[in-house]
């Protein structure tokens, strides 16, 4: 299928013609470990389940043209991906990731690599000076999450991608937030695109799944070689799952989108809330460069501030509609404390959370219900 055509006719087209033989419009499950081969060594296309599988391959050449990639494999997990890539480094190599990223991704540079002699360290990647004095000789990788997880800041992709590209260095955007229906990384000047499929990727909260997207091909040949070797790879249900959650990915985005600006609108105007952060708002102070590296809206997800964690508790355990619940990204809407729960693992280190901050996934119910919901907890 030519990458010309449109975000949403890729979704349901790219890497998705009809079965072949009865015409299914679906992707088939290919439920097996294995492929009968034509002759001793001579495989069609792949020889055992776990270096390939039509349905992974499906989700995976959708995934790439929504990116602008010319290579995607999809893996077990977010961290999975992650882990994955960052196997292509050596002990002595550096990273440089911002002061605000998911706490799985920060366990796993300082828990598991670390140990093993890779280093990382964190700066302000929202100030481009910054990022210019943290770059050393052995940096390999800058770590990019924009809008981030969970202080949704955003950082200027291409200002980061050059100043990475001068040091030696790629840049690497985890995008799970935007995802390629609002934001597309690899044209802004990023290396690489991992993803939580997990997330809105996925859509619904029933699968868990990671991937990788680059037009790097001496990076693709690594990482399909990992692949292999290392085989953190989802099964074929997780893959059409996550292939059919690609197909409604543009129309879902905007849903979360406008819900989300009237939440975040909502809460700025509340007097108990003394901060919002959401990058559709024009006091964020990243509202600008989110306009311009992102289309279509600016995502689901909306943090804000208590007043005290106490009170971001109560709040938390209080709604009825937003299910308190770590993850995000599927239909329903989802309500946690940072600090407590998915960013335990940061508590302590530069990238620790505010403890009063309340993150909210904001999902595809009636906004009216929804702000209904948070208006109650937040007057009690």
């Amino acid at each position: 299928m030519s990458d010309e055509h449109h975000p949403d006719t890729l979704a349901i087209h790219a890497g998705q013609d009809p079965e072949p033989i009865y015409g299914a419009v679906n992707v088939p499950i290919y439920q097996t470990s294995t492929f009968a081969q034509e002759g001793v060594g001579r495989p069609r296309r792949w020889d055992y389940a776990r270096a390939g599988n039509p349905t992974r391959a499906a989700f995976e050449t959708a995934l790439a043209a929504l990116e602008g990639g010319s290579w995607c494999r999809a893996f077990a997990s977010g961290l999975a991906a992650e882990h994955t890539l960052l196997l292509t480094l050596r002990p002595g190599d550096h990273v440089l990731l911002g002061t605000d990223v998911y706490g799985g991704t920060y366990r796993l540079l300082a828990r598991v690599f670390e140990p093993w002699g890779l280093t990382h360290s964190a700066c302000d990647l929202t100030d481009l000076d910054a990022v210019r004095a943290a770059v050393r000789d052995e940096t390999r990788l800058v770590w990019i999450e924009t809008p981030s997880n969970p202080m949704l800041e955003i950082v200027d992709v291409a200002g980061v991608a050059a100043i990475a590209h001068e040091a030696g260095a790629l840049a690497v955007v985890d995008n799970t937030f935007a995802t390629p229906a609002l934001q597309r990384p690899l044209a802004l000047g990023a290396d690489v695109v991992v993803h939580s499929v997990t997330k809105y990727l996925g859509g619904h909260s029933d699968l868990i799944g990671g991937a990788i997207v680059t037009n790097d091909e001496d990076l693709g040949e690594r990482l399909a070689f990992l692949v292999n070797a290392v085989g953190a790879i989802p099964g074929p249900t997780d893959s059409y799952l996550a292939l059919r959650g690609l197909k409604t990915l543009g129309v879902r985005m905007r849903r979360h989108s406008e819900n989300a600006e009237r939440i975040a609108r909502f809460l700025a105007s509340h007097p108990s809330v003394p901060e919002v952060r959401y990058p559709g708002l024009a006091t964020h102070p990243g509202h600008e460069v989110a306009a311009r590296q992102m289309r279509g809206g600016f995502g689901g997800m909306v943090s804000f501030r208590a007043g005290s964690r106490d009170r971001a508790i109560r709040i938390a355990e209080g709604t009825e509609l937003f299910w308190l619940a770590e993850s995000l990204g599927g239909v329903e809407s989802l309500i946690e404390v940072p600090g407590a729960m998915t960013h335990a693992s940061v508590a302590g280190s530069p990238l620790e959370v505010p403890a009063d901050l309340v993150r909210l996934s904001v999902g595809l119910e009636d906004p009216r219900d929804l702000e209904a919901d948070l208006a109650r907890v937040l007057e009690g």
